[in-house]
């Protein structure tokens, strides 16, 4: 790699067409080549060759002026070497490129700003970005090494292969003996079941379809208790349902008999316990429902 020019330069000044010198300086015309070591895009201007990353590495220790450098040449450069890689190109080293050259572009807008007193606001702007920038510089220039220190940490640690080697006699005594627990028949009746095929799951629907309580049967039933004790508070009366849909049907044939004028309630306290009385005849005719009139 030829030695870059590290004579520091005074930035150049333009000329009254308006144009950057370093975009006049004459330039090599042959397009950047890939390094035959490393495969890696190459810069070839007339003050510097040598892999991308390390011009900006050099512009960042002021050892090279990025006002010198034409990045529209470097920009061409390494759209025909992209277009000479063909379907081989490397997605990782174009999104390198790409943030290098952003990085290279602001600085040089930066370092083209006129210096002293600011009174524009959006120069002053600038001037902060250029700060900015000089910390992405170092940022990215320490995410590299980092890069660079966990790869030579993993080419030491594939040359490492552990030792494999017997347990000490003097430890062999110390291990406890190997209890089962099991006897052998027990043991193939585990390995058997194992094998055996398990019945298909069975999924409830209870979930879906909630099963339909009959009125009619509950009424019955608080009838003939009504008429062999006379009375009976509600808790009395519900004290053999099993389900919350048991109690609902057992209130609402309370409501009928009531309706029927065979019931009498009391309720001596607010919210009290509630006494059923029995004051209809006991041959008196039984309620008659639909056969449908069923509650769930």
């Amino acid at each position: 790699m030829t030695t870059p020019d590290t004579t520091r330069q005074e930035p150049a000044e333009q000329d009254p067409a308006g144009q950057d010198p370093a975009e006049q300086a004459p330039v090599d015309p042959t397009p950047a080549e890939p390094d035959a070591g490393d495969g890696k895009f190459r810069v070839k201007l007339t003050n510097f060759e040598g892999p991308f990353d390390l011009l900006l590495q050099l512009i960042s220790a002021h050892t090279l002026d990025v006002t010198e450098v034409a990045l529209h040449t470097v920009t061409d450069d390494f759209i025909a070497y992209i277009r000479a890689m063909g379907d081989a190109w490397d997605l990782d080293e174009t999104t390198e490129f790409l943030v290098i050259a952003a990085t290279l572009l602001d600085l040089k807008a930066a370092r083209l700003l006129p210096q002293g007193d600011v009174e524009d606001e959006e120069d002053l702007a600038l001037l902060e970005a250029r700060d900015l920038l000089f910390a992405r510089l170092l940022q990215y220039r320490a995410y590299k090494q980092v890069a660079a220190l966990f790869g030579e940490l993993e080419k030491g640690a594939q040359r490492r292969y552990p030792r494999s080697v017997a347990l000490e006699p003097r430890y062999e005594g110390l291990l406890p003996e190997v209890m089962l627990g099991v006897t052998p028949k027990r043991f193939a009746d585990i390995a058997a079941s194992v094998f055996r095929p398990k019945p298909p799951r069975t999924v409830s629907l209870t979930h879906l379809h909630v099963a339909k309580v009959s009125v009619r049967e509950h009424i019955d039933s608080m009838r003939a208790l009504l008429i062999a004790a006379g009375q009976l508070t509600f808790s009395e009366l519900v004290k053999d349902c099993e389900e919350t849909l048991d109690v609902v049907a057992r209130f609402l044939g309370l409501l009928e008999l009531y309706r029927e004028t065979v019931l009498a309630f009391d309720q001596p306290d607010p919210l009290g316990e509630l006494v059923v009385r029995w004051i209809g005849d006991e041959d008196a005719p039984v309620v008659e429902f639909d056969e449908d009139e069923e509650y769930g």
